[in-house]
């Protein structure tokens, strides 16, 4: 199997790219029957540079604005704010800009009474102290004043800017929503950090990798005193070649705030990962090998000759492209997890060096201590037997992503039981496969060691647990919590399709008006269909016997599901229309639930926790993922906020 397959993970990533630094707003001023103002705005993020339209040097950074001239005609040039000469660090040369923020006036005149609307490109670059960006957008000005049209013909009718503006709440104290945040961000950092170093190990004990250990650790300290430091060298550029993969959705334009959501719950995503998880699982099985094309590993492992720094850089990208077969399935399981985590690109790295770190390490470790080698087990069977538990595994996350799919889409095809009931049969085989019943095709007959025993009983234990989880309603399988499917999407009947049983309200304004009627707080979450950690708090946290009756008692709890795909009614469908100019359709309550967390919250991560009053007070600042000491003492302070 080639490349191909794992370059499947990679299908609808492409809308993804950096915020932008350069955000435009535009307005049109009416100064008689005939004679308008265009009037362009532009935020300039710190340390950016918006270039002027006039530029005494030879480097082509101007900002240009182009008009089409039919049906009316332009009363002198674009009109700029006040603008900046200094030294500019890119260009090495003294250059005109703008700083914070920039404003251009053109003033026409109407010729044509026929005339409906004003089209205009702008075409400008941006720098910072590092790196340019190159951007050309076009704005279109609807001469009735009743529209607004973006380069898509998408247009802001009366009927869409009343909808847009519906969203916005009139939130006090907004300087909460900054508070906090910043240190859960890093702190799930550092989570997908340790599962792409289990990753790393798991992939270090494969027969694709362990193996070369001693082979080319042997091979650097056999060399010159430099030899030690070689190793080291390799060791770091696997870190960074394994980074470094990571790099191309930190450049990839056209951001929105919530990418990442759609991503993490598009239903063709969702099953085109199933399908590559389970052809991922049977070349673990066996049945074939996932390689990248020979001709990549030769041409690297050519390269590796040339010696140096360089040569050491191609001999660890050929260990990369031989090892595939190995470490694409796990560095497939990472991109797809950290896709659909929170954090996006950056947890995407995060998760990438962990990996790298835990397979380049052990390379620089038994360089300086190269007697730990004889610690080494022999390669053999057992390196086998880990790969098919790892296609177990990979079978296992394969039937998650199918779970996304019809969560989000309400299929209704894998209810809780039906989930957990193929995740017992997988487990069982797996307990037997472990106890030598069965093995898969190319597997040499071995004897069952006690540590391959070891982990048949503890499958075995896994069975019994499963099985508990299926017939006895006490065992809510607290372990798995955000794997399965929540509690309410059950083949049983349920009283409430809210969690846990609770009151919730689906719909931001009926939930605020129960709020006001019953004079309570209200717990605004901003949740998932198929966002796992938002079912290990539901599951875990809200479920505790402390937690639970104040949610139960002391709030209103609205429930925002951002990843719903069910339809708007064509009359409450409408456009919505970003600070750049650009206007995007809201169809699903999904999307309209997400939009307005980005416009009042400014973030698209799930779970995102809101306390507020019925005057539109936050009580205290949002939270995330979190345990249930937290969670609880936030409650708490939220409500005696709300009573004083």
């Amino acid at each position: 199997m080639k490349f191909w397959i794992f370059a499947l993970l990679f299908t609808g990533f492409v809308h993804a790219q950096m915020e932008e630094p350069i955000v435009w707003e535009t307005r049109l001023e009416q100064k008689s029957a005939i004679d308008y103002d265009l009037i362009f705005e532009a935020e300039i993020a710190p340390k950016w540079h918006l270039y002027a339209q006039q530029i005494d040097s030879e480097a082509d950074a101007r900002t240009e604005f182009i008009f089409h001239e039919s049906g009316f005609k332009r009363l002198g040039p674009v009109q700029e704010s006040e603008t900046v000469t200094a030294f500019d660090v890119i260009f090495q040369i003294d250059m005109t800009y703008f700083e914070n923020n920039a404003r251009f006036t053109q003033s026409v005149q109407i010729t044509d009474p026929d005339l409906k609307s004003i089209s205009v490109e702008v075409n400008y670059q941006a720098c910072d102290d590092r790196v340019c960006i190159f951007r050309d957008h076009v704005f279109t000005f609807s001469l009735d004043g009743t529209a607004t049209i973006d380069s898509n013909g998408l247009t802001m009718d009366a009927k869409s800017l009343q909808k847009t503006a519906a969203l916005k709440l009139n939130l006090k104290n907004p300087e909460q929503l900054t508070d906090g945040i910043s240190k859960q961000e890093t702190k799930s950092y550092w989570n997908i950090f340790f599962l792409g170093l289990i990753g790393g190990l798991l992939a270090l004990l494969t027969p694709c990798v362990f193996p070369m250990i001693p082979l080319t650790v042997s091979f650097f300290i056999k060399q010159t005193r430099s030899g030690t430091l070689n190793a080291l060298l390799y060791s770091v550029f696997i870190i960074l070649i394994y980074g470094m993969l990571s790099l191309p959705f930190h450049f990839i334009d056209a951001l929105d705030p919530e990418v990442l959501n759609r991503i993490a719950t598009n239903v063709v995503l969702n099953l085109l990962f199933f399908v590559v998880f389970i052809v991922f699982a049977f070349s673990f099985f066996g049945f074939y090998e996932l390689t990248l094309p020979a001709s990549w590993g030769s041409k690297t492992d050519a390269a590796g000759q040339w010696g140096g720094i360089l040569g050491i850089f191609f001999m660890a990208l050929t260990l990369a492209i031989v090892s595939f077969s190995c470490t694409g399935p796990i560095l497939g399981s990472l991109l797809a997890g950290s896709f659909t985590s929170d954090g996006g690109a950056m947890q995407l790295t995060a998760g990438m060096l962990g990996f790298g770190v835990a397979l380049g390490l052990p390379f620089g470790l038994f360089a300086l201590f190269p007697n730990s080698l004889n610690a080494l087990p022999k390669s053999g069977g057992w390196m086998t037997t880990l790969k098919v538990v790892l296609g177990f595994l990979e079978l296992a996350l394969a039937l998650k992503f199918l779970s996304n799919a019809d969560l989000v889409a309400h299929w209704g095809l894998l209810k809780r039981e039906v989930f957990v009931g193929i995740w017992l049969l997988l487990a069982f085989l797996l307990t037997l496969y472990l106890f030598g019943i069965f093995r898969f095709p190319h597997e040499m007959k071995q004897k069952i060691s006690r540590f391959r025993y070891g982990f048949a009983w503890l499958s075995l234990v896994f069975c019994s647990y499963l099985f508990l989880g299926l017939i006895s309603s006490e065992n809510k399988l607290k372990l798995l919590s955000g794997f399965p499917p929540p509690d309410f999407y059950s083949l049983q009947s349920q009283t409430s399709d809210c969690p846990l049983n609770l009151d919730c309200y689906k719909d931001f304004k009926t939930g605020f008006e129960m709020a006001q009627v019953q004079n309570k707080p209200i717990l605004l979450d901003f949740t998932g269909w198929a966002c796992v950690n938002c079912r290990k708090m539901e599951e875990n946290v809200w479920s505790d016997p402390q937690v639970y009756p104040i949610l139960r008692d002391e709030f209103v709890i609205i429930s925002l599901y951002v990843d719903d795909r069910a339809l708007l009614p064509d009359d409450e469908q409408f456009n919505f229309q970003y600070p750049d100019g650009r206007i995007r359709k809201i169809k699903t309550i999904g999307q309209q639930w997400a939009t307005f967390q980005a416009v009042n919250f400014q973030t698209a991560s799930q779970p995102f926790y809101v306390l507020m009053d019925t005057q539109q007070n936050l009580l205290n600042a949002p939270i995330q993922y979190t345990g249930k000491d937290t969670f609880l003492n936030w409650l708490k302070q939220g409500k005696a906020q709300q009573q004083q």
